[in-house]
């Protein structure tokens, strides 16, 4: 069992009102953001006998089961010349639909009739990418005007666009990936293909509708007089043309038709992942706010949140006293067996072997040549026994200096991060501190294929720390000015580059770009993780681990 020797006193104190402030504040901000639209407009949602999207998951899902929700933040700040997107006009997350885990996807026709912004595409993507990933179901609950034209040209042509959701739902049907689709309400033009492309259909009758063109266009393209609900409504859909499979008369009676369908499906192969009774932590998980320092810069122990974490805070350590500016070891996540790879932001010192063994202090945060080592062995490790991967990140980078670079840094860091893209047991990646450069991409960063991403608000991802940065960006502008530069000047740049560096670091910036799947309350860290585990459980295929090559 880890040892907790946390004080609580006014230090503790002081962060822990801090994170819960900082948390009350996220969660206003995060009840606006699921009110969509506003009121008035999921008021006349309602006047038209329409469910909201969120309202349509609800129904959707086990009564008492909780929806995991990703991407909530994206787009927050984006578009504001148009109004805004809240959420980026569609709802995404993991539900439980007749007692089988499902990816859902829900057009919030609140948010500019559902249509499909830059940052839509890339979310819905995101969720098809989950869904093939851990061969998890997928529902789309289809309420949408179709792409966003004023701003068609950065959502039609390219690979990551428009066309990759209708692509995704050929590979996820290929393999065997279930898809189901309800349309219930406009379904225009390319984004007819996607409910149709799915496996099995369902359109609600007066308001659902799918066509390839809509009436308007029809009449400036043909010449022909038709309305919407004639040209593709629910009877001529299902059944004149037989597009699609099923037609109900309502929302409700469509989303109770399809948990009566989901609860048909076969139970699927489960990874064999170790699982045991759950325990709760030794240490109370809601201590980690009196952990979690409120300046990223200020060290603290990462085995404190670990024993807030862990099950029992039992945590068999890896090479304990060797690459002490990274904690790995296993241990047990809500009754899961989890590999932890966290960053040590406490100071600790080494001996260096000299003659006198003399002592290096060593900086929290950073990886050392002989950190990377370690970290690279203990994920060939974890991968060697199947045991899922935790990253949790605080990290400034990889050493730098002469000395570092004469003792290989590069080599070695290079042996980590390949280590990392080439795992193959599920990582799941959570930021809590900082996450600046290469670290990022050691630590298992999005671009490297964590199968959940999620951020503690303490959060900061960028190339480099914000002073740092400041200082830089500073002097290569100042250098490019000469000397007729003032220091009042050179002050006020300095100022706002930082100001600008700081609005960057602020983990709302990366979850509205989907850096990070989700921002998270650290206290649920345990219930995110094992519930992301669970899903990536989904999946039993594991290739075989192979590295490459890799300097030795």
């Amino acid at each position: 069992m880890i040892g907790s020797r946390l004080t609580r006193d006014a230090v503790y104190d002081k962060r822990d009102r801090f994170w819960r402030r900082r948390l009350a504040a996220l969660g206003e901000q995060e009840d606006t953001l699921r009110r969509g639209g506003g009121e008035k407009r999921l008021a006349r949602q309602a006047a038209k006998g329409k469910l909201s999207a969120r309202e349509r998951i609800s129904t959707l899902c086990d009564p008492g089961s909780a929806f995991l929700e990703l991407g909530l933040w994206v787009a927050h700040g984006f578009y504001q010349e148009h109004g805004g997107a809240p959420a980026a006009g569609v709802v995404v997350g993991i539900g439980t639909v007749a007692g089988h885990e499902a990816v859902i996807v829900a057009n919030d026709a609140t948010v500019k009739a559902g249509a499909w912004f830059p940052l839509t595409c890339k979310k819905v993507l995101r969720a098809q990418e989950i869904a093939l990933e851990n061969r998890l179901p997928i529902v789309y609950l289809v309420d949408s005007a179709g792409v966003f034209l004023p701003m068609q040209d950065e959502i039609f042509p390219d690979k990551e666009h428009f066309g990759r959701a209708f692509y995704n739902n050929a590979r996820l049907s290929a393999a065997g990936v279930f898809q189901m689709a309800a349309i219930m309400g406009p379904c225009v033009a390319g984004g007819a293909y996607l409910p149709i492309m799915s496996d099995e259909s369902h359109i609600v009758e007066g308001t659902g509708s799918i066509f390839l063109a809509g009436s308007h266009l029809v009449r400036a393209a043909i010449g022909e007089q038709i309305d919407n609900q004639a040209l593709g409504g629910a009877l001529i859909q299902c059944d004149v043309s037989g597009v699609v499979d099923h037609r109900h008369p309502d929302d409700k009676s469509c989303l109770a038709a399809m948990r009566r369908q989901f609860a048909q499906l076969a139970t699927p192969e489960r990874a064999r992942f170790a699982r045991r009774r759950a325990t709760a932590p030794a240490h109370a998980p809601e201590e980690i706010l009196g952990v979690m320092p409120v300046d990223r810069t200020r060290p603290y122990e990462a085995r404190e949140i670990l024993a807030r974490l862990l099950d029992g805070s039992e945590f068999d350590e890896f090479k304990a006293n060797y690459g002490k500016t990274l904690v790995c070891g296993t241990g047990w996540i809500d009754g899961w067996a989890v590999g932890i790879v966290a960053n040590q932001r406490s100071i600790v010192s080494r001996k260096t072997g000299g003659e006198h063994g003399d002592k290096e202090l060593q900086i929290g945060g950073v990886i050392y040549s002989d950190s990377a080592d370690k970290g690279a062995r203990f994920v060939e490790l974890c991968n060697q026994k199947g045991i899922p991967l935790v990253f949790l990140q605080d990290v400034t980078g990889f050493m730098v200096g002469g000395r570092a670079e004469r003792g290989g840094i590069i080599k070695d860091g290079a042996k980590m991060v390949n280590a990392v893209a080439n795992s193959v047991v599920p990582k799941i990646t959570v930021f809590i501190g900082n996450s600046y450069g290469a670290g990022n991409y050691a630590m298992c960063g999005k671009a490297y294929g964590a199968r959940f991403v999620y951020a503690w608000p303490s959060a900061a991802i960028a190339v480099m720390g914000g002073e740092q940065a400041s200082q830089t960006l500073a002097s290569i502008q100042l250098k490019n000015g000469g000397d007729s530069v003032s220091d009042e000047e050179k002050q006020q740049l300095l100022d706002r580059i930082r100001k600008r560096y700081s609005d960057a670091l602020d983990p709302r910036y990366a979850a509205a770009r989907l850096w990070v799947d989700a921002i998270i309350d650290p206290t649920e860290t345990r219930t995110v993780v094992s519930r992301s585990l669970s899903v990536a459980a989904h999946n039993p295929e594991m290739p075989e681990f192979r590295t490459g090559v890799l300097q030795t």
